[in-house]
């Protein structure tokens, strides 16, 4: 894992003072909040429904036990005891108070965190696949570049008033976990004909208000090439990119406005220009950031104690079944620890949670955490041996939850409860969604089955690649749920199609219900999943679920 050098220490910790100054002026009434915005917005800070929030960055998803422990000082010390985190891989505090938050700033520079880059029309913290270093289809860990896109866009002069923010996501493998194909550029690891790594380079895909799939235009970039193509795209889409709608002014609009062909050929020429500029000092930074990046020392012990455990237990059973993924190393385990226990909000971490999470990892994880956009928290190496005594450790926190990739591991933004955007509640649909299925025990049966809800059109919850995607609107002041059905955020994206005309926030969940029921009906056997149903069949008879009860009613 990179560890801030003195330069990176030195410049988070000016970035520091400065604020602490611009909040003692708004604060002194020297700046009004529309004087102030600017500012707040450069360091992470939100001004929520009702209270101000900050978003503290992890990029791509990485975190050691000493910083989650330090989250969880700050989750106790300056806000309610928690801390939220985001399909960014962020973490969101939603009650600091405005004279805490440069002491909060102070706290994580301490650990090598900050907030920078959290907000604004800049390029916002840099996702990748959250198995990335651990993950059997791996062809080679992304976070090394990761990082070097972070050092390199960091404070970039010319990226920090783009027409729009920008994010961009990296995978690794070819199971595409990091949803690169709805970002505005979106990097998938590939191999050329030689069995040379490069990438696959997607640009303008992205959800809100307008969802688009990324279109491809480098079917194979090398390596050294990444850093001057990535300052290309965003050098064209500065100049291009609109600025007289903030609707209309992302790279998705800009590629559909000017066409792919078009954006294409000003991209590679403007390539062309910066690429005699980059002697190789990006590549020597990539080598020493690739040093960090060295895999832990995988340890040798025997294996039979989790077989038996298996065998014997039927709950480590359920969850080895749901929570655990395939290691590179045969005897090691890719740990997801789900957030979303039913009935629980998404995402949400106690400081309880995050320090038995830290301890986890020091003792069975060789001291290495990631968040995934999901909004779960990964132990990427775990001995098979150790895992047993991690369930055990589990039990009872909170976080054993047997539900990774289920119904209930639903991704849904903070919503109407906190977001002053937002135009309906996602966090109580989420939990009842989750409550309901409990209840009916049919979650298992169901099988994999992704649900993502935004409380706004802004789409913070993914909706529209979820295979069951709820939108929250308002309707003449009341809220309104719109289902879109077969949306897929993975290496095979599509938006989702939208079903219909929405329910009432009291219908909302007996309508998923009938959906999913509807599917049990539908599918061909219980190995045919939720989105495999759907793409045999298309929109009619899950949509003849929804509706025909609602007209039977009405006819009576």
């Amino acid at each position: 894992m990179y560890k801030y050098n003195d330069f990176d220490e030195a410049f988070v910790r000016a970035r520091t003072a400065q604020f602490s100054g611009q909040v003692q002026r708004r604060i002194d009434g020297a700046l009004t909040e529309d004087e102030f915005r600017p500012f707040r917005l450069m360091n992470g800070v939100y001004l929520q429904l009702h209270a101000y929030m900050l978003r503290v960055a992890i990029p791509y998803g990485t975190i050691n036990p000493h910083q989650m422990r330090q989250l969880a000082h700050i989750a106790d010390t300056y806000d309610k005891g928690y801390g939220h985190f985001t399909t960014r891989q962020n973490i969101q505090f939603n009650w600091p108070k405005l004279t805490d938050i440069p002491l909060i700033l102070s706290d994580l520079a301490d650990v090598g965190m900050h907030a920078i880059q959290t907000s604004g029309n800049t390029v916002r913290n840099v996702t990748a696949d959250h198995f990335a270093g651990a993950a059997a289809d791996e062809i080679e860990d992304p976070r090394p570049v990761a990082e070097l896109l972070r050092q390199w866009s960091t404070d970039h002069p010319e990226f920090q008033f783009l027409p729009r923010k920008f994010k961009i996501a990296i995978t690794g493998a070819s199971t595409d976990r990091a949803v690169t194909r709805a970002h505005d550029i979106g990097l998938r690891m590939v191999r050329n004909d030689a069995g040379e790594p490069g990438f696959e380079v997607l640009v303008g895909g992205g959800l809100g208000r307008t969802p688009l799939i990324g279109k491809i235009v480098r079917d194979f970039l090398p390596k050294a090439d990444l850093l001057p193509y990535v300052e290309a795209v965003l050098s064209v889409y500065n100049m291009l990119g609109r600025r007289d709608n903030k609707y209309k002014a992302r790279i998705k609009i800009t590629i559909h406005e000017t066409g792919k062909i078009e954006l294409t050929r000003l991209i590679e020429e403007r390539f062309a220009e910066l690429r005699p500029q980059f002697g190789g000092e990006d590549q020597a930074l990539l080598s020493e950031i690739e040093s960090a990046f060295a895999p832990p020392l995988y340890r040798q012990a025997d294996t039979g104690g989790y077989d038996a455990f298996y065998k014997a237990d039927p709950l480590f059973r359920a969850w080895s079944d749901t929570n655990l993924a395939a290691h590179k190393n045969p005897d090691y385990r890719i740990v997801t620890i789900s957030l979303k226990a039913h009935g629980a909000t998404p995402g949400d971490a106690t400081s309880a949670q995050m320090r038995l999470l830290a301890d986890l990892a020091e003792n069975y994880g060789h001291s290495e955490l990631r968040i995934s956009h999901e909004q779960n928290v990964i132990l990427p190496h775990v001995h098979l041996s150790d895992l047993p005594a991690l369930h055990a450790a589990l039990r009872g926190t909170g976080l054993d939850t047997a539900n990774v990739g289920l119904i209930s591991d639903i991704i849904a933004c903070p919503g109407m409860d906190y977001c002053a955007l937002a135009t309906a509640r996602s966090i109580p649909v989420a939990q009842q969604i989750a409550t309901r299925f409990d209840e009916l025990k049919l979650e298992h049966d169901i099988g994999p089955l992704k649900i993502k809800i935004s409380g706004c059109i802004n789409a913070c919850g993914h909706h529209h690649v979820g295979h069951i995607g709820i939108l929250g609107l308002d309707r003449a002041g009341v809220e309104n749920y719109q289902i879109t059905l077969g949306g897929d955020g993975t290496e095979t994206a599509v938006i989702g199609e939208r079903a219909g005309p929405g329910f009432a926030y009291d219908e909302i969940v007996p309508a998923i219900e009938r959906l999913v029921l509807a599917y049990l009906d539908l599918r061909n056997n219980p190995e045919e999943a939720f989105l495999q149903t759907y793409r045999r069949l298309g929109l009619g008879p899950f949509k003849a679920a929804l509706y025909e009860p609602e007209s039977a009613r009405d006819a009576a």
